[in-house]
């Protein structure tokens, strides 16, 4: 299985798409969530600092702001469930 290079230019990077990349090794990849709706409501919450810090470093550890770690998990936990 290959991986997919770093790319200098979008033109290596259109050049690499136009072949067959059947065989690419999809490990390397992590999911990516956008963003569409606009934010108009705001939050402010006191929570103890080993509490913030434990946040900080779960967000860290995925790449992630903490703020938006902390809105994935509220709305991970009001989505509703699939049985």
């Amino acid at each position: 299985m290959k991986k997919v290079p770093e790319f200098k230019t979008d033109a290596e990077a259109e050049a690499f798409l136009e072949q067959d990349l059947s065989g690419l090794d999809m490990s390397q990849f992590k999911p990516l969530r956008f963003e569409f709706d606009r934010k108009a409501a705001q939050l402010n919450m006191r929570v103890p600092s080993a509490l913030l810090e434990a946040v900080k470093g779960r967000a860290a550890a995925r790449g992630i702001p903490y703020t938006r770690y902390i809105r994935e998990l509220i709305e991970r936990d009001v989505a509703p469930r699939k049985n």
